[in-house]
């Protein structure tokens, strides 16, 4: 269903609020809490661990976290972000969880529904983000209690409180939703969520000449005129620290294919879109072919209709991640033979598998197991000649198709364990030269070429933000502008305590966009932005509207 025309957009009187945040997965559903009135404090009976965080908390032990100085309680504190205060908050919310303890939270929520502050979370589904659309049979990397939000306990609503066991403590992706789902509802969030919304286009907007109304930044006349930026009941629009308000357009899906486009004015953006949106290419010959997939759900879904099995030529699996691990596992479950490509040494120190405790992730390990000891042989079965150096692409090549593939006995032998699965077998510091129509693919090592014959390819390389709806792709915001948004190498530019863009003021980014791949940080974002938003309004005089949000579906 194509969009429909931003020029159909009602134009009159659309709403103004204090914040929008794009994206409804357990970021946005943080910071939403946090926006909602509910306020972190010490708890009187609890002591952390940390002698020296436990004094700082204590000298203002009368105010919330979201009104003290976040910079300070960061103050050497170490964990697993780049981010202060993801690791701030995630010490307060599961203290020495690193040095595998299980300590109770050392926060204390209470709720002033006067402190709400005014805000829309904008989702293409309902409240969980790309929860929903996961492998549900699979288990999440972190443990459950990890995956939990503040105020209710995980165990609360999937488990009924039990711990399942150190392996089985973690969770499938069903049970991640679902709690999300349930965690919006049951925290009196839901008024401020509208499901089924998709942002086209986010530009800022500026006061015209002379006040005459508002420009974006191309220069044109926004929407709806002097009367709109003078805001709410003719009070004026808090500026934040953008000066001036950002336009949010899109539209919402409604009764099946039916799209009704909306229009609305915020003071501040908060991106919360995650990395899920575009998963990454190999940009190789042949990769739009129709057996070539860039998701693991497609594997499940052909082996659920019988598309592939035991007989089946293999799957080739591109990448070193644990997406392609499931992958992995998915396929030999299913006694379905696998080729396992990937560009890294089997002993680089950056493979994942290395940062995971074997007791705790033995899946994973079964599979690096696999990657190492289940190599393939290195004759040059299907070397080709060259020319100027660059692998001669002829027919040649794939004539010599490669025999079925045997791991080496040597490396079996050198790693100490029986092969786990024969139909396994993995290619280190090969790459995918090409995909032919002839359902062959073309995988390149150091010195040869080698062909084979496979029903499907997965390539899971990693994903990428879609940050469309912004000018440029959103690039402008990175570390580096003159590259894409990239979660790991690039990802955007923000205050280390405010999670503010850099690049744009009003603009705020958080979870995966900043490098907080883990549930377990990014909700340091969240009360970043929370704080940053709370204390600019509170100074403003404009601190709070009384009662509830804005009705979910309201601002169309």
């Amino acid at each position: 269903m194509p969009l429909l025309e931003e020029t159909t957009v009602p134009r009159e009187h659309p709403p103004t609020l204090p914040v929008v945040i794009i994206g409804n997965g357990p970021s946005g559903i943080c910071l939403s809490y946090l926006l909602s009135g509910y306020k972190p404090y010490l708890d009187p009976s609890a002591v952390h661990p940390n002698p020296v965080l436990y004094r700082k908390l204590q000298e203002t032990r009368h105010l919330p976290i979201t009104e003290q100085d976040l910079e300070y309680l960061s103050e050497g504190l170490e964990g697993r972000s780049g981010n202060p205060v993801a690791v701030l908050f995630d010490t307060l919310l599961h203290p020495n969880a690193d040095f595998g303890y299980e300590f109770p939270p050392v926060l204390q929520w209470r709720r002033d529904k006067q402190q709400h502050l005014p805000h829309l979370v904008l989702g293409r589904a309902t409240p969980g983000g790309a929860w929903h659309v996961m492998e549900g049979s699979m288990l999440t990397i972190s443990l459950g209690i990890w995956m939990e939000l503040p105020g209710i306990n995980y165990r609360d609503l999937t488990n009924n409180g039990k711990c399942r066991g150190v392996t089985n403590d973690r969770a499938t992706p069903e049970e991640i939703s679902s709690y999300y789902r349930n965690y919006v509802k049951l925290m009196g969030l839901k008024q401020n969520f509208v499901d089924n919304t998709y942002v086209t286009s986010v530009q800022k907007l500026f006061r015209g000449p002379e006040g005459e109304g508002l420009e974006n930044g191309h220069g044109e006349l926004g929407v709806g005129g002097k009367g709109v930026y003078e805001g709410r009941e003719g009070e004026g629009v808090d500026e934040g620290g953008g000066g001036g308000l950002w336009e949010v357009r899109g539209y919402q899906r409604v009764q099946g294919d039916t799209h009704v486009p909306f229009c609305l004015f915020s003071e501040n953006v908060v991106l919360a879109t995650g990395a899920s949106d575009s998963p990454a290419q190999l940009g190789v010959e042949g990769e739009e072919l129709p057996f070539v997939f860039h998701s693991i759900s497609a594997l499940g879904l052909a082996v659920s209709r019988k598309k592939l099995g035991p007989n089946s030529d293999p799957v080739l699996i591109v990448g070193a991640g644990l997406s392609a691990a499931d992958a992995v596992l998915c396929a030999c479950n299913n006694n379905i033979s696998v080729l396992h490509a990937f560009r890294k040494h089997v002993d680089d120190p950056g493979l994942i598998f290395k940062q995971l405790p074997k007791t705790l992730y033995p899946e994973y390990h079964k599979v690096y197991h696999m990657m190492h000891s289940q190599t393939h042989a290195t004759p040059n079965m299907a070397a080709t000649s060259t020319t100027n150096g660059l692998p001669s692409m002829a027919a040649s090549v794939c004539s010599k198709m490669c025999s079925k593939p045997q791991p080496t006995t040597t490396n079996m032998a050198a790693s100490g364990g029986p092969v786990l699965f024969p139909d396994y077998t993995s290619f280190p510091e090969h790459c995918v030269e090409s995909f032919q129509p002839d359902m062959k693919c073309v995988l390149q090592g150091s010195n040869s070429l080698k062909a084979f014959k496979i029903s499907m390819a997965l390539v899971l390389i990693g994903t990428h933000p879609n940050l469309f709806f912004l000018k440029g792709q959103g690039q402008y915001l990175g570390l580096d502008p003159t590259k894409p948004i990239s979660c790991k190498q690039n990802p955007v530019d923000v205050h280390p305590y405010t999670f503010e863009c850099t690049k744009d003021p009003g603009l705020f980014a958080m979870g995966p966009l900043v490098g907080d791949n883990f549930v377990r940080f990014l909700k340091g974002g969240a009360l970043g932005i929370a704080s940053c938003l709370l204390k600019r309004l509170k100074k403003k005089g404009k601190l709070i509207t009384e009662g509830g949000g804005v009705g979910g579906g309201e601002f169309i």
